[in-house]
């Protein structure tokens, strides 16, 4: 019972310890982005240099600097199927346009490693671990998705959204809309993403094709959750703070 006891009051010092000890910062961003077998070796360095180029713009910048603490975490990953989720730049605080730049050297150069098709659902849930288990303490908490297709494998969306809104998290997403793209019964990409992807305050849903290339849609994806008011589209979607 005393050792019970002795662990217990061990595991409680540790846990403050660790939130104490926790870097304060404005958000936490994690960039979850598609990875699987749909995305060729172009399309995936196209996401990756558009989330380079919007993290490194002076717009994303002066929102940062805007903050109150003047700093975000990021973290970007790319993911697959069920059991494929591979971290291609950790948790890095940015700040100011060399550390922004640091982190886009590294987005851009790193090999692909994802496998597999469309686990949006456990995409979400490895978003919520990272973030759980990093060092930093955000006011706010954001999953960012990018893909160009439905989830397919893995647990069903709808809990994987439900536990991260629960937790705090707001998921967003960028639809990669192809020329007569679609998702599931023939409905646009993005307003599958807006029904059954995202969740919690403010979320959105940002579009990226023809007309609106990725890294200009990145840009203002990046602007928006940043300054964490809502979204100029009208794939906004106030009521997502209710699914759960």
């Amino acid at each position: 019972m005393r050792n019970a006891l002795l662990a217990g009051l061990a595991a409680l010092a540790l846990t403050v310890s660790t939130a104490l000890a926790a870097e304060r910062v404005d958000l936490e961003l994690i960039l979850a982005a598609d990875g699987s077998g749909s995305i060729d070796d172009d399309e995936l360095m196209l996401q990756r240099k558009g989330w380079a180029d919007a993290l490194t713009s002076p717009e994303v910048l002066a929102g940062i600097r805007d903050g109150l603490t003047g700093s975000i975490a990021v973290m970007y990953f790319e993911w697959g199927g069920p059991s494929s989720q591979v971290v291609i730049v950790d948790w890095q605080i940015v700040r100011d346009e060399a550390s922004a730049r640091d982190f886009a050297q590294k987005l851009v150069s790193r090999p692909r490693g994802a496998y597999g098709y469309n686990s949006i659902s456990n995409a979400v849930d490895f978003s919520v671990r990272q973030a759980e288990g990093n060092a930093f303490d955000g006011q706010r908490k954001v999953i960012d998705v990018s893909g160009d297709g439905p989830n397919i494998g893995g647990r069903p969306m709808e809990l994987a959204r439900r536990d991260a809104v629960e937790k705090g998290f707001t998921i967003n997403a960028l639809a990669i809309r192809r020329p007569g793209g679609r998702a599931l019964r023939g409905e646009p990409l993005e307003d599958y993403y807006a029904r059954e992807v995202i969740g919690g305050p403010g979320a959105f849903v940002e579009i990226a094709d023809e007309t609106r290339p990725f890294a200009i849609a990145a840009r203002r994806k990046l602007v928006t959750e940043i300054a964490g008011v809502p979204a100029p589209t009208r794939h906004a979607d106030s009521g997502a703070a209710l699914r759960r």
